[in-house]
């Protein structure tokens, strides 16, 4: 039986949670996987390449630019290929009517960041709503990253049946806690070696609210932030730190990489930055699940959140470092010096973590991929250790050798 051959689309590959969750997935789908992006192949483009996959750049100029469909339904044509898998809101619009015109039965299309009022920053407008629903009946299954997202989905008027829910996922050994990581960390960033840090990590926009959390940590002498991502508000809450006089103590570091330290070897990636602090903040409004939440869990770091689908959907024996918080800055600040005063303190990493191995969203999506692909279906096997509320694995063969890596800035021509 010939190992089916799935294409990945999705809007950009710039630093972004689903650009990095999808290179993640990559590493632990046993099939040939391609990965086609609209729009900007940034950083993770590189990442993927380096893991041997091929990444074609569509070169597409805007939402509107329509002549990017028939070049995408000729590249899907030519490949052949048996699935079309989608992600995020262009991607799923253009990729999954690509796919049908292409003569591909068989696609899947993940719902990323779906809000009660934005989709990936995006107003939720009838416009966008109505697009989506006629492009997503063109579908075979839509993945919802958890439970809180699939609800919203079903809300819109996307049938129960279609909707599977795929967690994100991270490898948990990545952020295991080292001492001498901490410390080499620290001296790197030139922390003081006992200093109180405050950690945050994701998009520096409007929604993620970091202002508050800049705010609460200038109100407490002594303490540092490390804030890690960039985006559009990067400017405004430097601006911010130093009207607070606290510009000393507020460390905007930028976009770090997911996995691991830079290639420099001396650029401290997220694990590594986890390690470095003593408690783990996210203060946005709205998640979709919350994958950064779960990452400092998984560095034993006591953790506060307004809002973590991944954390909120479950028991809170799962998660016992996390405590909900409400939004006003003042609770914040009364939450972190209670940890201040405290002193820092390490946590065994919690069940949730081993919920959101990515081994095990491989292999949920692996059975939703069983379901759209024509043919007959493996018989499911629980693997070895696994809970009843596991997916067993579907019967794919593991990945060969055979990506092709395409050089930067190429396009798809007809």
């Amino acid at each position: 039986m010939r190992t089916p051959r799935a294409l990945h689309i999705i809007t950009g590959l710039g630093v972004g949670g689903a650009e990095q969750q999808l290179r993640l997935l990559l590493r632990h789908l046993p099939m040939r996987c391609d990965v086609l992006t609209l729009t900007n192949p940034g950083p993770v483009a590189e990442g993927l390449r380096a893991d041997g996959v091929r990444v074609v750049h569509l070169g597409m100029k805007g939402n509107r630019d329509l002549g990017a469909l028939p070049r995408l339904v000729r590249f899907i044509r030519r490949e052949q290929y048996d699935l079309v898998h989608t992600h995020l809101y262009r991607a799923c619009v253009y990729g999954r009517l690509a796919a049908r015109l292409a003569g591909v039965g068989a696609t899947v299309a993940t719902e990323h960041s779906l809000g009660e009022d934005e989709i990936e920053g995006r107003k939720l407008t009838g416009g966008v709503r109505a697009l989506y629903l006629a492009s997503e009946r063109l579908g075979a299954a839509t993945v919802a990253v958890s439970d809180t997202v699939a609800a919203r989905l079903e809300k819109w008027g996307v049938p129960a049946a279609r909707v599977h829910v795929v967690p994100n996922g991270i490898e948990a050994t990545r952020f295991r806690f080292d001492e001498g990581v901490r410390r080499a960390t620290r001296a790197r960033i030139g922390l003081p070696e006992r200093a109180f840090v405050v950690g945050g990590v994701g998009r520096l926009v409007p929604g993620k609210r970091f202002d508050s959390l800049v705010r609460a940590v200038a109100a407490l002498p002594g303490a540092h932030l490390l804030l890690v991502g960039d985006g559009p508000e990067r400017a405004a809450l430097r601006r911010l730190a130093a009207e607070l006089g606290a510009q000393g103590r507020i460390h905007l570091l930028g976009e770090r990489d997911p996995l691991g330290d830079g290639a420099d070897g001396r650029t401290p990636g997220i694990p590594a930055l986890l390690a470095a602090m003593d408690v783990f903040v996210s203060p946005s409004r709205e998640e979709a699940f919350g994958l950064a939440v779960v990452e400092a869990l998984a560095a034993g770091l006591p953790v506060l959140h307004v809002t973590c689908p991944a954390i909120d959907d479950l028991p809170a024996a799962q998660a016992p470092g996390a405590r909900r918080i409400g939004t006003g800055t003042q609770e914040l600040v009364a939450a972190l010096r209670g940890h201040m005063e405290a002193g820092a303190r390490r946590l065994p990493q919690p069940p949730v973590v081993r919920r959101y191995d990515i081994a095990r969203s491989a292999e949920r999506l692996l059975a939703v991929y069983a379901l759209a692909l024509p043919g007959p279906r493996p018989a499911p096997t629980p693997p070895p250790g696994a809970s009843n509320d596991d997916v067993p694995p579907t019967g794919f063969p593991a990945r060969g050798p055979e990506t092709t890596p395409i050089p930067p800035g190429r396009h798809v021509h007809g």
